[in-house]
């Protein structure tokens, strides 16, 4: 019992503690754009819910486009995110998103929503998510579709009404983000091999980044 009281309250001080007003405060500028808006990053991570998974800020803007990169811990937690606002929305005449990254084999997940806290348990409007695949130490291209993307309320799936309810629409996307989580896009627990277990490292480079 003393053991499960120490982890309760361990979780409580650390989502407390969180200081998520200054990780945005901090946020970090980037060479890319979209849409002709300069992407600035912050991190999310699962500490906001009293994890321990920790994303390097400082490292987001020390290559030649995006350095998504740290470490996950699944001890009480099991999520790390980067965010940046897209204040000029997205043209309503994109169909998706154009990537070129080098991964480490894991399983990624991009991420697009309105901005101001959307997709988490508790919002009215939720995170879109499509997962991004990646080989270990790989320079891959890849085009998301727009349809492509799950709406989510906290990492978890959505249901059939949920599904019917919200419809994406590109004009009102405020943020884009990445994100590696032991949820996929659909809700589905990220397995082992293309996620990891206990604390492990990740790195995920985003050369470019475009619409189509």
């Amino acid at each position: 019992i003393k053991n499960t009281f120490d982890h309760i309250m361990g979780q409580v001080i650390r989502m407390m503690n969180y200081d998520r007003a200054g990780n945005m405060a901090s946020a970090v500028s980037t060479k890319l754009s979209l849409n002709d808006a300069k992407l600035v990053f912050h991190r999310l991570d699962d500490g906001v819910m009293g994890g321990r998974s920790n994303t390097n800020q400082e490292m987001i803007n020390t290559i030649n486009g995006i350095l998504f990169a740290g470490t996950i811990d699944t001890n009480g937690g099991g999520f790390t995110s980067i965010r940046s606002p897209i204040n000029n929305g997205l043209p309503a005449d994109a169909k998706g998103i154009r990537l070129k990254y080098k991964g480490d084999g894991k399983t990624y997940k991009v991420l697009l929503s309105e901005g101001n806290g959307a997709g988490g348990p508790w919002a009215s409007s939720p995170s879109w998510q499509a997962d991004l695949k990646t080989k270990s130490d790989q320079l891959e291209e890849q085009n998301i579709d727009f349809s492509s993307f799950k709406p989510s309320f906290g990492g978890r799936g959505s249901s059939r009404n949920e599904l019917d309810k919200y419809i994406f629409k590109q004009t009102d996307m405020r943020q884009i983000g990445f994100m590696l989580s032991l949820k996929l896009s659909n809700g589905d627990p990220n397995p082992v091999e293309t996620f990891g277990e206990g604390v492990f490292d990740f790195r995920l480079e985003i050369h470019e980044i475009d619409l189509f």
